[in-house]
């Protein structure tokens, strides 16, 4: 073996291993050296290519899943495959047509837009597709609302770019008017309009107050709605497209499908099978046995950053059998990600 070509392997075997792989997505069968001789121009002699498959095996890149039937690739081999062997996609025009339609008329809700970039994905992949929602802190403040309800109460409203992410009674130990309330929300809503959450400090909300010479007390009710924003309850994922697993030769098993369909469910585990890609710059795979859950060995995922601005502020994903066209759902994924993140970024979106 070369150790300067691709996984370790000289040529011929980089080739025939790339062979192995593209036949078995496209025919989720074992691949024998007869199929490899007829189909494909090698070159070389049968004796010669099972001689090569045989030691693909040994060096870990092929496995044989019975004795008389041909070799599929193992993690080792996919991963080879994709990192150095695997020639890209480029996304297609009527699929990036369809992507920038879809999404355009889309809901201006921003939870809605990210929905509807799931299902699409999930239709285009024919794969599980998810995406993780913004975190609360990554959210960009809209406004904040302070009504008033009686001399000494009121209600605390902060919108962001997901919608209404708090509202909180509160109550002074002075009166105050209904004037005083709406001069405050202007001051922070001009200060701290378009700002992420998380970017958003005491000290900027003390000097709106000290600059319209309010009480103190004003401080800890906007502190107060601020941190109720920013940890409130959310739905992590929006997933869509699991039927489509269901199409998959690889689970028609219904007990190992059933596990599958209960993590895709409980979304913890699948939100946690990205969540160390959360600040990826690029498109990332996991193959079988990378993704760290026994029921998840059979599986793989592409994963793609969608952004708000400069910030990734989530993950889109597709989740499929290993045995998934790598170039072709990375295309789309990106394409998605991609045509989301300007979606994201338009200023209608609320």
């Amino acid at each position: 073996m070369n150790p300067g070509s691709p996984g370790g392997l000289d040529k011929r075997k980089a080739y025939i291993l790339a062979t192995v792989v593209y036949e078995y997505i496209a025919t989720a069968e074992p691949v024998a050296s007869q199929t490899l001789t007829q189909k494909y121009h090698l070159g070389v002699s049968s004796a010669t290519v099972r001689n090569e498959l045989a030691d693909l095996e040994a060096g870990g890149y092929l496995v044989q899943p019975h004795t008389s039937a041909g070799r599929i690739p193992s993690d080792a081999g996919y991963r080879t495959f994709v990192d150095q062997l695997m020639h890209p996609e480029s996304l297609q025009p009527a699929d990036r047509r369809r992507i920038r339609d879809e999404l355009r008329d889309a809901s201006r809700e921003l939870d809605e837009v990210i929905e509807s970039a799931t299902r699409l994905l999930g239709r285009l992949s024919k794969n599980l597709a998810f995406a993780t929602k913004p975190s609360n802190d990554a959210q960009t403040f809209r406004h904040l609302q302070l009504i008033w309800l009686s001399a000494r109460t009121g209600m605390a409203i902060i919108v962001t770019s997901m919608g209404v992410a708090a509202q909180s009674l509160f109550e002074l130990k002075a009166d105050a008017g209904p004037d005083e309330l709406t001069r405050l929300s202007n001051a922070l809503n001009s200060r701290l309009g378009n700002k992420m959450l998380r970017d958003i400090r005491e000290s900027d909300v003390a000097a709106a107050i000290g600059e319209l010479g309010l009480a103190g007390e004003f401080k800890n009710v906007i502190m107060t709605a601020l941190r109720s924003a920013r940890h409130g309850e959310q739905s992590a994922l929006a997933a869509s497209g699991a039927q489509n697993l269901l199409d998959q030769p690889e689970f028609q098993d219904a007990r190992k499908l059933r596990s599958i369909l209960n993590i895709v469910e409980e979304q913890k585990t699948l939100y946690d099978l990205v969540a160390d890609s959360m600040t990826a710059e690029a498109p990332a795979v996991k193959i079988g046995h990378e993704l760290g859950v026994d029921e998840m060995n059979d599986f793989s995922i592409v994963t793609v950053p969608y952004r708000f601005g400069e910030s990734a502020i989530g993950m889109l994903s597709v989740l499929g059998p290993r045995r998934m066209p790598y170039a072709r759902l990375m295309a789309l994924a990106s394409g998605t990600a991609e045509t989301l993140s300007s979606r994201l970024s338009d200023a209608e979106i609320k």
